[in-house]
């Protein structure tokens, strides 16, 4: 194994997976002391929420990153934080489905149908449930092309967060704002290489 392989393994993956759990942690522990502020529900509700826009935009930075920075290691921390952003995305749909809802699914299915931030947020999970089950490199070698395209929908998710975070705050849009100028610079990162890469193609062919 390459010096470089063995401080990936053993040094870079491990941090991450320790910096990915800390906020779960911190939670669990201000739960644990009864310290989660004068809303524990709100509290937890919002936390997960965020963790899981920003691991998805931390996802998606991977690949503007290693362009920028010409190395190779971004990409093999990519599916790591993916699947940190479906962790708290399911510890924020439990927290609703559970603590705030008490399992009343009349209810919850009256408000995924009704209410616009609820409905885009369970879609954005929904989308986010077969990236995650297909996150797999055997997944990858079985789905082949196809597995590049179905995970495009993580564009698609990480609109559909930014929506249901502005409609759900209503008033204070600061946040969503930046989490949306943030996810429009990634996006726009990602799509600038490949006009560039189809403006050489097509130059060789004139």
């Amino acid at each position: 194994m390459r010096s470089g392989d063995r401080w990936i393994r053993w040094g870079l993956k491990p941090a991450v997976l320790a910096l990915g759990l800390l906020p779960f942690g911190l939670l669990a522990w201000g739960a644990l002391r009864n310290d989660l502020g004068a809303n524990p529900l709100e509290t937890v509700m919002h936390g997960t929420g965020d963790w899981t826009l920003r691991f998805l935009l931390l996802t998606l930075a991977m690949t503007p990153l290693r362009r920028a920075l010409g190395v190779a290691w971004p990409l093999r921390l990519r599916r790591m934080l993916g699947l940190f952003s479906f962790f708290y995305a399911c510890l924020h749909l439990l927290t609703w489905l559970v603590l705030d809802q008490e399992l009343a699914w009349h209810n919850i299915v009256t408000d995924i149908a009704k209410r616009p931030y609820i409905t885009v947020g369970f879609a954005a999970w929904l989308m986010l449930l077969p990236l995650a089950l297909t996150s797999t490199r055997g997944m990858m070698r079985r789905l082949g092309r196809n597995w590049s395209r179905l995970h495009r929908l993580v564009y698609v998710i990480g609109v559909f967060g930014v929506l249901h975070y502005a409609w759900l705050v209503k008033e204070d849009l600061r946040e969503p704002l930046i989490y949306g100028l943030v996810l429009a610079l990634l996006l726009a990162a990602r799509w600038r290489p490949r006009r560039l890469r189809a403006g050489v193609r097509l130059g060789a062919h004139c």
